[in-house]
């Protein structure tokens, strides 16, 4: 009965917050670029923060991101081998075009690909995953397997009155087979995504407002 009742709490009351911290209700509800690619996700976040510059000083950040790059801001232990992510902005990385693909992982097994890119303003990584071998696939080559997940991380840069920036996340993805996957989310991937895109949201504050 105790876990049956934790895990309500959590459904109902906890998890909702983690699923849109830090956005206000109109950055929830609105479109964003990149959300036509799952118009029936199963899964769906959105999560933002306030960065102290404008969004031009803030895209040349995340349009170095990628595990041979830049990193990911992130936790580094958990999703870069250990090895810091970039502290300072570096020319050589800040050329990215769609259809680009970053390695998530040291063996290049893993993937994300740039699904839209717009300067300054949008920038979203589709990652399309193999079950349970967590390889990727491409979706537009390769004979989709029974046991996926694909998703979009988006990232989107809107101007404050004061000249820094409101960078709202927005994931989007679809996972199957869903009665399998579904516990995965609940249980690991919503709180796991939480754990990373806050600490994400903090470094980049850090660089950013270093910066500044």
């Amino acid at each position: 009965m105790a876990a049956s009742a934790a895990l309500a709490l959590y459904v109902l009351r906890l998890r909702p917050r983690l699923l849109t911290w830090g956005a206000a209700h109109d950055e929830t509800t609105r479109a964003y670029p990149g959300d036509e690619l799952f118009p029936n996700a199963d899964s769906i976040s959105t999560m933002a923060t306030t960065l102290p510059a404008p969004p031009e000083k803030v895209w040349p950040w995340l349009v170095q991101m990628g595990y041979d790059r830049a990193g990911w801001y992130s936790w580094d232990l958990l999703d870069h081998y250990g090895e810091p992510s970039a502290d300072r902005i570096t020319p050589e990385w800040q050329q990215l075009e769609e259809g680009q693909r970053l390695k998530a992982t040291r063996d290049g097994q893993a993937w994300f690909t740039v699904a839209r890119l717009e300067p300054n303003r949008t920038l979203v990584l589709r990652s399309d995953l193999r079950l349970p071998s967590g390889h990727s696939f491409d979706p537009q080559w390769d004979v989709q397997p029974q046991a996926r997940m694909d998703g979009i991380w988006g990232f989107h840069l809107l101007p404050t009155a004061d000249g820094g920036t409101r960078l709202v996340v927005r994931t989007r993805g679809q996972s199957h087979p869903r009665p399998l996957t579904r516990p995965f989310d609940l249980l690991l991937g919503e709180p796991g995504h939480f754990i990373m895109q806050t600490r994400q949201f903090h470094n980049l504050r850090t660089r950013v407002g270093a910066e500044a």
